[in-house]
């Protein structure tokens, strides 16, 4: 398994996949992992730091580190029977091992590249060599997963090479057992969350991909009296770290009642917030599946959510949320109903209770991990 992110370096829905991922393949079959950064004491995980001499130009240099560490995945997999890469960050790797040494490379797609050109503030140049490491990869691959119906038809749209038999759709997962509601008021006070009055909570990084800038435009509209809790930091950009700033700053003196957590959050800690929002909001303009929905719907919360990417194919319109049309040459219009939406369920909380508990039922029914790990096995054996 060849990761940018595995535990305990974990920022996003990739890297929590592949946590657990592992963890239930590794039931199955035997299982190594290459990631990236300090040393691991876990049995059968290996470790790459990047080339020293690649530190400069940044941004630029980030792209060329994950080269340099892409070679060393694919040197330390000589005995591997079979590789899985996630993400741009380890997918060249894949590809090499497959060269080298004969075997054949399983790629799950958590995003593409082509539909991320906001990455380009980022990387600078950097975003055209991520743009090259996924393509070169996907495109011959054996075997493509991809983590929704929706990122299916992605693949085919960006990558017309790629033989459409051979992406298979597997959904993302979590762990039940894990997320499940934890009401925690002292958590909550904690945080400077009221666990006596309604809230709307949003987790996630300060990106463009999440939407934030609409979330807090339609903060204006909610009322006054509800609270907003927001868990963001570590923007992408410094240009979108200010533009932030200034909205968070005008909801905080035309609205009021924002909490705003600018650090990362202890998983055990956004469990139990999770567990006392009414509603969890997650306004993303691209999301090819959305695990963090799960997380919110696992601790029975109600999510209003854009109808964009995956996200309809975990999100059940009327039943455990509600679902926001995105159109990005109308943001104002997204932004209105978001709101109302939003509005709807802390002005309710008891249906927002009803939605939660069938958004919980519906993640024991559908997306556990031994199923998810057996049908990833199963492509496996299909392509020795």
């Amino acid at each position: 398994m060849l990761t940018r992110e595995y535990p305990p370096e974990v920022y996003g829905g990739a890297g929590t996949h592949v946590e657990y991922l592992v963890r239930e393949v590794r039931m199955l079959t035997d299982v190594s992992v290459h990631c990236w950064g300090p040393k691991r004491d876990e049995l059968d995980v290996v470790s790459h730091q990047p080339w020293a001499d690649l530190a400069e130009p940044k941004p630029e240099s980030a792209a060329l580190q994950a080269m340099s560490i892409n070679l060393a995945m694919a040197a330390g997999v000589k005995d591997a029977g079979i590789v899985h890469s996630h993400t741009w960050y380890a997918n060249f790797g894949g590809h090499l091992a497959k060269l080298m040494w004969s075997i054949p490379h399983v790629l799950t797609v958590h995003s593409l590249e082509p539909l991320r050109p906001w990455k380009a503030e980022q990387l600078g140049g950097g975003y055209a060599l991520s743009m090259f490491c996924e393509r070169t990869a996907i495109e011959a691959v054996d075997g493509v997963i991809a983590v929704s119906g929706a990122v299916r038809q992605d693949v085919i749209e960006c990558y017309p090479k790629v033989d459409p038999k051979r992406i298979h759709v597997i959904h993302n997962g979590i762990d039940p057992q894990i997320y499940r509601p934890e009401p925690s008021p002292e958590t909550l006070e904690r945080y400077g969350i009221d666990p006596s009055r309604p809230y709307a909570f949003f987790n996630g990084r300060i990106t463009r991909q999440k939407g934030l800038p609409l979330l807090l435009a339609a903060a204006l509209d909610l009322d006054p009296q509800h609270q907003l809790v927001i868990a963001a930091s570590s923007p992408d950009t410094a240009e979108i770290g200010a533009e932030v700033d200034a909205l968070a700053e005008r909801v905080r003196t035309e609205r009021g009642n924002l909490v705003w957590i600018n650090r990362f959050l202890p998983r055990e800690d956004l469990i139990r917030i999770h567990s006392g929002a009414t509603v969890f909001v997650c306004p993303s303009i691209y999301e090819p599946f959305g695990l963090v929905i799960l997380e919110a719907m696992a601790c029975e919360t109600a999510v209003v959510a854009s109808r964009v990417g995956g996200i309809p194919e975990i999100v059940v319109e009327g039943e455990t949320g509600h679902l926001v049309d995105y159109e990005a040459h109308n943001p104002t219009a997204f932004t209105t109903t978001l709101a109302a939406r939003i509005q709807e369920l802390l002005s309710d909380p008891d249906e927002a209770a009803k939605m939660g508990k069938a958004g919980r039922q519906r993640v024991l029914e559908r997306f556990g991990w031994p199923a998810i790990a057996s049908r990833t096995v199963e492509l496996y054996t299909s392509l020795l």
